[in-house]
């Protein structure tokens, strides 16, 4: 399976979250990880070795990934607003599928669902079934459908695909909505995500859940992106055989099915109207706004908010609608929603426009309610009507009566539960390792029939890891004085990219020219430059250092949102949604650094190596495959393979690291060959939880 080149697909296309990944639900593992800080560099030292001034660096690669998305939404802002004729709609809806598909992956064959009703609960004007049946094979869903009693069957139905509720179908008002349709004349089918309800994946020794909800959703996409799916593809595909199953139902219409959902299920509302086409009617709540308003305010959401360069190819949360114009679209909002309200109505706009040039524009419309974020009561009856409309052909004031809830044990599906310890299924890892596993032999085959420098351009092409445009400058900024040897402080710039703030450390007494380390740890240049520490060392050997603070370690790290348990986790997705992974951009600080301290007169340019440090590790090693001037590799407390990665359901820190699709073409191993007869040495490797393999 080949990973599209996003970038130029995002050309031909142009011319052609959810909530919050709050603490509260963030995976134990990674909160534990939050909790294990690097070795401290004291505040007088960091001011001493700062280049960039106190706090100058904190927001520096946030703004340039937000400026390179800008660039993007320019672009697809005048390409749409070039549209006036059916022509040019349908011919963006044809480029939009194509590359909405290749985006998300190839989706799985169809298997047998197993599908059983478990258990019925019986009320007044409709029942309600607890069902199971699998996605693919040995990964239950768990779900209940509410069906009515009053009229005749078939009836039409409803998908109501759940936000990010720890107790999944559970919900307050994912039961109301489920309710308020089957006691209107809908089959409506509700089932929990992975990550949330009955469907946790994640267990720790004591047996309870390791992980859930915004949290799992996100471990589960970087073994994903890795082997060029998604966790959005899981999510969808959970989806599209749900409705497979409401279709199979006896009481159920297939001709005649809606889908609605709230937040997380507003998002996946809006992935599935626009890949399946059995849904008619939907109205997403909750959720769409603009990518470019989404960035501004509260930033990238979970996994599988964020499709794999989404921003690089040019699809905007509009594009959901025009993917699938004109079938009827409501968007549900709240006026004090953390999406951002205005971003809503450019989408209502910028949709609604294109469907009037087809020549249906009343099939786009909007219910904006006060309040919150949230599936409230306006939003609740507002879907219901346009269901109704649409499937029903009915136009009636229907309104709410307040719900008969159930207790959440009552709605369970399983005895226990949880599915995973319960039915001995298979996760979403499970997929992902198979995966990888079964690319092994394709992997070794690429390496084995074709020349070095085709398999290279295909690291440099996954990584993106460009060209060096331009001759990058180094400008001095201080210099500090030890014994025996001197510090440069510089600030290594390229023409609009992030600077890389930069120590050169020059031992005093020397005969000709110098060998030199260049020194790249995930903890920053500053972390190992104290008197009697690691760089000193090197230099009192008679070598020169240069640590370099490449995007988003050292002085340019990301200042961490309050709601978020990563200060990587939005940058990474910033990243990737440019097709432009963070790894590679750091590749490409390295190599600038290099080009630094080749030219450099004290300098002997055959004599260069590199030493990578923790999360500096897999960046050093692409760095050396990529470039031969780097005569020897070191790499400290590093991951060796990215095979470890995805078995590793609670891995830490490892988003940062993610080459989309990676695992088609190469593993790291890959790059200590292609390296070869030049030196590597792996020192204290780590797992991918960073524990060390020598323990």
């Amino acid at each position: 399976m080949l990973v599209p080149d996003l970038r130029a697909a995002a050309i031909v296309l142009v011319l052609a979250a959810p909530l919050l990944a709050l603490a509260a639900q963030a995976p134990a593992a990674e909160k534990a990880a939050t909790k294990a800080k690097p070795p401290a560099t004291p505040p007088a030292q960091a001011q001493e070795f700062s280049v960039l001034g106190p706090d100058a660096g904190g927001l520096m690669l946030k703004d340039y990934l937000l400026k390179e998305c800008g660039k993007c939404f320019d672009a697809r802002r005048k390409a749409v607003e070039a549209i006036t004729t059916p022509e040019q709609v349908l011919a963006r809806q044809k480029a939009l599928r194509e590359a909405w598909a290749a985006a998300i992956g190839p989706l799985p064959e169809r298997t047998p669902l197993n599908a059983r009703v478990v258990g019925t609960i019986d009320r007044p004007a409709y029942r309600i079934e607890k069902v199971l049946y699998e996605s693919r094979p040995g990964h239950h869903v768990t779900a209940n459908l509410y069906v009515p009693k009053a009229g005749k069957p078939p009836y039409p139905g409803v998908l109501v695909p759940c936000g990010h509720s720890a107790n999944g179908k559970a919900m307050e008002s994912y039961q109301s909505i489920s309710i308020l349709l089957a006691s209107h004349g809908f089959v409506a089918l509700i089932y929990d995500p992975i990550g949330q309800g009955e469907r946790i994946q994640t267990f720790g020794p004591d047996g309870k859940p390791a992980a859930s909800g915004t949290g799992e959703h996100t471990l589960v996409d970087i073994g994903a992106r890795l082997v060029g799916r998604s966790a959005a593809q899981y999510r969808i595909w959970d989806g599209m055989r749900s409705i497979d199953y409401l279709c199979e139902r006896p009481e159920v219409d297939s001709n005649r099915i809606g889908c609605t959902g709230n937040s997380g299920g507003g998002t996946m509302t809006s992935y599935l109207m626009a890949t399946d086409e059995r849904i008619s009617p939907a109205a997403p709540s909750c959720y769409l706004t603009t990518l470019e308003k989404l960035f501004a305010t509260i930033g990238p959401q979970d996994g599988e908010q964020n499709i794999p360069g989404q921003v690089a190819l040019g699809i905007d949360h509009a594009d959901y609608l025009v993917m699938r114009a004109p079938e009827p679209t409501l968007i549900l909002a709240a006026t004090k929603d953390f999406f951002d309200i205005s971003g809503t109505w450019e989408t209502v706009r910028e949709a609604k426009r294109l469907y009037t040039i087809l020549g249906h524009g009343e099939r786009v419309d909007i219910c904006e309610a006060p309040g919150p974020h949230g599936f409230g009561k306006y939003q609740r009856e507002a879907a219901l009507r346009w269901m109704q409309r649409w499937l029903q052909a009915t136009d009636d004031e229907a309104t709410e009566s307040p719900p008969t809830l159930a207790k959440d044990a009552q709605l369970q599906v399983t005895q226990r539960g949880q599915v995973v310890p319960e039915l001995k299924g298979r996760t979403a890892w499970d997929f992902n390792l198979d995966e990888a596993k079964r690319l092994c032999p394709e992997r070794a085959a690429f390496w084995r029939d074709n020349p070095k420098e085709k398999c290279l351009a295909e690291v440099r092409r996954l990584a993106a890891v460009r060209p060096m445009a331009g001759k990058p400058t180094a400008k001095p900024c201080g210099t500090l004085k030890r014994e025996g040897y001197g510090i440069e402080k510089l600030l290594i710039e390229r023409a609009d990219e992030v600077p890389v703030p930069a120590l050169l450390f020059l031992p005093e007494a020397r005969a000709g020219k110098l060998p030199a380390v260049l020194y790249v740890s995930g903890h920053g240049k500053a972390a190992d430059a104290s008197p009697g520490g690691e760089i000193e060392t090197l230099v009192k050997s008679g070598r020169a250092v240069l640590a370099i603070d490449v995007r988003g370690m050292g002085e340019t790290a990301a200042v961490a949102p309050k709601a978020y348990w990563s200060k990587e986790y939005p940058i990474a997705y910033l990243a990737l949604h440019l097709a432009r992974p963070l790894l590679g951009q750091r590749v490409e600080d390295t190599l600038a650094a290099l080009d630094v301290l080749a030219a450099r007169p004290e300098i002997d340019a055959g004599k260069i190596e590199i030493l990578g440090v923790e999360a500096a590790g897999p960046i050093a090693l692409h760095a050396a495959a990529l470039d031969g001037r780097l005569r020897e590799v070191t790499l400290r407390r590093s991951i060796e393979s990215w095979m470890d990665v995805v078995a590793t359901p609670l891995s830490k820190n490892q988003l940062q690291q993610v080459v989309p699709g990676a695992l088609t073409r190469y593993d790291l191993p890959h790059l200590v060959r292609a390296i070869a007869p030049r030196a590597v040495h792996a020192e204290d490797p780590v797992n991918a939880k960073g524990d060390s393999k020598q323990k």
